[in-house]
């Protein structure tokens, strides 16, 4: 959930104060693009990963104060609960031996937490939702010792007046419970990509990551179940909007304005609509004083942005030398199963988003936004079975659309891109026989299950098992 901050209790003077300093850098942020103040260097790509922590059991083990204190690496820090860490790779361009060298650092990285896990005899694993989680593990005793924390907890209990969070997920089964704080989303664990784009360049590839959504949620799938439930295919999508559900009083139940929020719409001409709705349409969370930090980068503006967590979101960030740059975060993919998997979904992911930025007229005039977002809501319920509707106002079969159209556009996207042709149809390859198969890691679980019983430890023991073999999940046995 972003940066730490030095207090949790505010005020009503600091929430006057954050207002008028939010104010004050949105106008900032406004001159810098009117003046093209960013750099125009683009093509840029980066990726956080969520990651449990578990017992020899298979079990949610909460270790991570003493697993980071031993690993003691900058780019692995803590997460909600203490059940979970986030692991982060230097960014790199997108040419040449890119998706090869995405793998290597990540796969160093995480034999390296796999290392430190065993001296505390545990394990690290990459899944959406942990099959063995319980609701009674999501206390607060179990969340990570972060001010900013309990600071989102306690102002979002307070907007809601104190009545708990209200959890209702219909999917294979139905899954119906209160909840008395934030600690819901911490069952959720995710594979955020970023990619910077220039300024130009910016809303187009915005809108191609929205429009690309769907596909993404599906073909990514790895989070069916939840407390013992089998629910969506990608189960993360209504707990995290339900589990930091906070009614914004301006637009109702509008969930174009939730906190988690697929959006309210495309973005028209630049970035700085999503900045400037997130100063008019969201209160601030986390009204922390930062005026020690240089004003030039916003500091107030970056932190406020940080508690709006839209399924893909603008960032802000800077060059060594000091000069902005803008990126795009898409957030709808979980964990795992395997880093083969996960470098193959960014590789689709980013072949996509840089084909469909470049047509014209742009895709995104010819599919309108409501239906952008229908689509990716039943793409997150269904997967590869969803049924969508494309350009044209075509309605098909999800997975006809991946093999047909969107896995030959993302491979022009990569070629486009120069990136080593036999990287290209390495993890594209991948991609198209998990779609080909249906076989995504929601899949293999359900799959399971049904051959296994509802053997939620089983199933968990054996998931890791396959996932260190470090082959794709459409071969796992």
């Amino acid at each position: 959930m972003g940066q730490e901050i030095s207090q949790s209790r505010f005020t009503r003077q600091d929430f006057r104060q954050f207002r008028a300093r939010l104010r004050q850098e949105t106008a900032t942020l406004s001159e810098r693009f009117r003046t093209s103040q960013f750099t125009p260097v683009g093509g840029v790509s980066g990726f956080e990963i969520e990651a449990w922590l578990v017992d020899r059991c298979g079990q949610p083990a909460p270790l991570n104060k003493v697993f980071l204190q031993r690993l003691a690496d900058p780019l692995v820090v803590p997460e909600l609960s203490v059940f979970n860490i986030e692991l982060n790779t230097p960014p790199l361009p997108l040419h040449g031996a890119a998706l090869r060298q995405m793998h290597s650092n990540l796969d160093s990285l995480w034999q390296r937490c796999q290392r430190i896990a065993a001296e505390l005899d545990a394990t690290v694993v990459l899944i959406g939702i942990l099959p063995t989680l319980r609701d009674r593990d999501l206390t607060m005793d179990r969340m990570s010792d972060q001010n900013r924390y309990r600071a989102i907890n306690e102002q979002i209990l307070l907007r809601r007046h104190g009545r708990p969070m209200e959890l209702a997920i219909h999917g294979v089964e139905s899954l119906r419970l209160s909840h008395r704080d934030v600690m819901l989303e911490a069952a959720t664990t995710s594979f955020q990509t970023h990619l910077q784009v220039s300024p130009a360049a910016a809303a187009a590839f915005f809108n191609a990551a929205l429009l690309v959504s769907a596909p993404m949620v599906a073909v990514a799938a790895n989070s069916p179940l939840l407390f013992g439930k089998l629910l969506w295919q990608e189960t993360r999508i209504p707990l995290f909007e339900q589990g930091v559900a906070l009614i914004n009083r301006a637009h109702g139940d509008d969930p174009g304005y939730q906190r988690v929020t697929f959006g309210s719409g495309y973005v028209r001409e630049s970035l700085l609509e999503l900045f400037a709705e997130n100063r008019m349409r969201y209160p601030p969370l986390l009204p922390v004083d930062l005026s020690a930090e240089p004003a030039d980068r916003l500091p107030h503006l970056r932190l406020h942005n940080g508690t709006i967590w839209r399924w893909n979101r603008p960032l802000l960030g800077f060059e060594a030398d000091g000069t902005p740059h803008l990126r795009i975060e898409h957030r709808v993919m979980p964990a795992g199963p395997s880093i083969a998997d996960t470098i193959a979904n960014a590789a689709l992911y980013y072949g996509l988003v840089h084909a469909l930025a470049r047509v014209m007229p742009p895709a995104s005039a010819a599919l309108d936004f409501a239906q952008v977002r229908a689509n990716f809501y039943a793409a997150a319920r269904d997967g590869l079975q969803a049924e969508v509707v494309w350009l044209k106002d075509r309605r098909l079969p999800l997975r006809q659309l991946l093999l047909e159209e969107l896995l030959p556009l993302a491979r022009r996207g990569l070629r486009d891109l120069e990136l080593d042709a036999a990287d290209v149809t390495e993890y594209l390859d991948i991609i198209a026989a998990r779609t080909e198969s249906g076989r995504t890691g929601a899949n293999w679980q359900q799959r399971f299950l049904a051959s296994h019983g509802h053997d939620l430890a089983a199933l968990t023991l054996a998931y890791m098992e396959q996932q260190r073999s470090g082959w794709p999940v459409h071969e796992w046995e």
